[in-house]
């Protein structure tokens, strides 16, 4: 293990998920792991830079068409790109385009950096999510493929049991909280050769059982606030991120550079 690694810059591309939805800051904004990752590292190379490009909602060819040639311009020590699943779980979903243009970001990406990371993403248990299980596996599947063939590392967050508990998802029960936005961010930290901090993997203390009527009551409130929209979105083609631009567009000095454009929830 690499303990004495110093990285000078890092860049995030893909969606939500390394936006970072749901870790929500006081003003609105979201937080995630790729800046707690990006202020860990800072803390250890003085003129860190960093630039966080995902948005939420993109799919994988919108984040090829937009994210991924600036990443490779920017030169940086470390890429992470995390991308395909918001195709997975539309009603339709072309997996041979899907891992077409992954690969093509891999290519794009893997020679213009001096670390690539993919990651497996994590995933909880439910019925939403089990219709589409095939689909994620045959994903991460593809991902380990690429990053053996392009020398790139990868997270595997999806078999980490810890990170299943619903205790570490948002009332959307599609993003992380805080708690797992953390526990993601120590994971790259120990996967780009870092002594680790804690253990990520680490299982929650014990929970009493929510009971039926609490339970059922969940239910209808995700049902009503974010599962109903979510499938009108995906019906109509339409995005939680349109229109929305990056957080951090530009690689630029970490402390110099607060958070823009992720914006207030709406």
């Amino acid at each position: 293990m690499e303990t004495n690694a110093t990285y000078t810059s890092l860049v995030a591309v893909g969606d939500s998920f390394t936006e970072g939805m749901s870790d929500l800051l006081p003003d609105g904004s979201y937080r995630g792991w790729a800046d707690l990752l990006a202020g860990r590292l800072a803390a250890r190379a003085p003129g860190f830079r960093y630039a966080n490009l995902a948005v939420r909602g993109k799919l994988i060819g919108q984040i090829v068409d937009e994210q991924v040639d600036r990443a490779a311009a920017m030169g940086a020590d470390v890429v992470t790109l995390v991308g395909g699943l918001n195709d997975t779980l539309r009603p339709t979903c072309d997996m041979g385009r899907v891992r077409g243009l992954l690969e093509e970001a891999v290519e794009k990406l893997a020679p213009s950096c001096g670390r690539l990371v993919l990651m497996r993403s994590p995933g909880r248990h439910g019925p939403v999510m089990e219709r589409f299980r095939p689909r994620m596996e045959e994903l991460f599947s593809f991902v380990d493929e690429l990053a053996s063939r392009h020398g790139a590392d990868v997270v595997d967050l999806y078999g980490a049991t810890a990170l299943g508990d619903p205790r570490l998802w948002d009332a959307d029960r599609l993003h992380l909280t805080g708690e797992g936005h953390r526990r993601v961010a120590e994971a790259v930290w120990q996967t780009l050769g870092l002594a680790p901090e804690y253990d990520w993997q680490a299982a929650l203390p014990a929970a009493v059982p929510a009971g039926w009527m609490t339970r059922r009551v969940d239910d209808v409130r995700f049902a009503r606030q974010h599962l109903g929209p979510w499938i009108g979105r995906r019906l109509t083609g339409r995005s939680s991120g349109d229109g929305r631009p990056a957080k951090r567009p530009e690689l630029l000095p970490y402390e110099e550079r607060p958070a823009e454009g992720a914006g207030p929830l709406t």
